[in-house]
């Protein structure tokens, strides 16, 4: 028992060492296997539990012995489909979680053409996923058990499986994606990966895209090989030839938003896997004022931040103040007198908003810098954008001459307040003397 656990941890460690080419070679793989306990209530209604047993995938030849004695092992033999050869980019221990859960078939009686396959076969599906979201991968896992169950098999009539228990099974179908979800920008053609693989030559094969909105679902593309029948578009029918169903869409704006099934069945089974599209729309970020503004002391000046074409709403636009010289090494200061406009949505579905303040020009301010920080969804870093003030003293002189010259145009202006009317009363005299 003890050498059959060393020789699971090497492998590990030889998986995390060697990359890739290791994960294909890998004879192990550990999982959970979620196992439904379904009851029935007083009302007749049915509660399910899910049991998180202690599992693993186990690549191999019938017979072999169990790496892992100590949990239960599904044997995945010789077989034209091996999952292992779709996993990229991950680390068995750290990026890569297995969850097997068993499969029913819905009443469906049909035998898989497969070689080997039996009427009495029972189902599992075996689920590979990244932790980064590079990959999702289903497989379908046929067991031929060697004692049938009795009625068909679905969680009103699950075999029993021990805690050590062993099922040799052989991988029939598997459907994968490497988007399990997309981030793409508006007027954007993305391509929507789905790949299938069978281990025979499907002629009953069906392939279909559907868009799932608020509740709603629309088929965006169907295939059926046996009739020959196609609807929709954005599929390449080579590509299905191939096991490549990946959806290429019409250029994205903001109702293209929504989460795309990719089916692939092949019956009994139905594998399908759903595909998160988010439209994201970085802001672009600019001020109303140059690098550096030049102001005298006691000016004033609005000075506006924009973020236009952002898309979804979710924005945060802030000002602050960075004294002269960095401050001493304190954190600059978020300016409270800040006002913004309300959101603007444009025709694209994008948005725009306006941050502003007015700038009261201070000596204590020269050379201060003043940015405007952005945050959005879209954005792996805030976009900022400063600027530089420089304020000058008002010149003695200049305030002489300003002091005298005021008083000039207020002289004058009494002035002509007092002579205006004298000249307008003389003037209506002279109308009405007579000639």
């Amino acid at each position: 028992m003890r050498l059959n656990v060393n020789i699971v941890i090497c492998l590990f460690l030889c998986a995390e060492v060697t990359g890739i080419q290791s994960l294909q070679q890998i004879p192990w793989l550990p999982c959970m296997l979620v196992d439904e306990l379904v009851k029935f209530n007083d009302e007749g209604h049915a509660e399910t539990q899910y049991q998180h047993r202690n599992a693993g995938l186990q690549f191999g030849h019938p017979g072999d012995s169990a790496l892992n004695p100590n949990a239960i092992t599904f044997l995945v033999t010789g077989s034209k489909v091996d999952m292992r050869k779709y996993i990229e980019g991950a680390v068995v221990e750290h990026q890569l979680q297995c969850e097997i859960r068993r499969y029913s078939t819905e009443g469906i009686q049909v035998r898989w053409p497969g070689l080997g396959a039996q009427d009495h076969d029972i189902w599992f599906t075996s689920t590979l996923r990244h932790t980064d979201g590079l990959f999702v991968i289903t497989s379908f896992l046929r067991h031929t058990p060697a004692t049938p169950t009795p009625g068909q098999a679905d969680y009103r009539n699950w075999a029993a499986i021990a805690d050590i228990e062993m099922l040799t099974t052989s991988t029939a179908m598997l459907v994968f994606t490497r988007t399990p979800s997309v981030w793409v920008g508006l007027m954007k053609q993305p391509s929507l990966h789905c790949q299938f693989d069978v281990d025979h030559k499907a002629v009953d094969l069906t392939v279909e895209w559907r868009l799932q909105q608020r509740g709603e679902r629309t088929r965006l593309f169907s295939h059926s090989r046996r009739s020959g029948q196609r609807e929709g578009g954005g599929v390449e029918l080579k590509g299905i030839g191939r096991g490549d169903a990946s959806l290429t869409l019409p250029l994205t704006k903001q109702s293209s938003e929504g989460t795309y099934v990719c089916l692939v069945s092949v019956p009994p089974l139905f594998g399908s896997h759903e595909i998160a599209l988010h439209i994201m729309e970085p802001p672009r970020v600019s001020l109303n004022v140059d690098s550096v503004i030049s102001l005298v002391e006691t000016e004033k000046q609005k000075v506006v931040c924009e973020a236009e074409g952002y898309y979804p709403l979710d924005v945060e636009m802030e000002w602050f103040r960075e004294p002269s010289g960095g401050g001493g090494g304190l954190l600059p200061e978020k300016l409270d007198t800040v006002l913004y406009s309300s959101h603007r949505h444009h025709q694209d579905g994008t948005y725009s908003l306006s941050a502003f303040f007015l700038l009261h020009a201070s000596m204590h301010d020269s050379s201060s810098k003043y940015f405007c920080r952005v945050s959005h969804s879209s954005l792996r870093m805030p976009i900022r954008k400063s600027f530089t003030l420089i304020v000058t003293e008002v010149d003695s002189w200049n305030l002489l001459w300003l002091f005298f010259g005021c008083g000039f145009i207020l002289v004058m202006v009494a002035t002509l307040c007092v002579m205006l009317p004298r000249l307008s009363s003389a003037r209506t005299a002279n109308k009405r003397k007579p000639y």
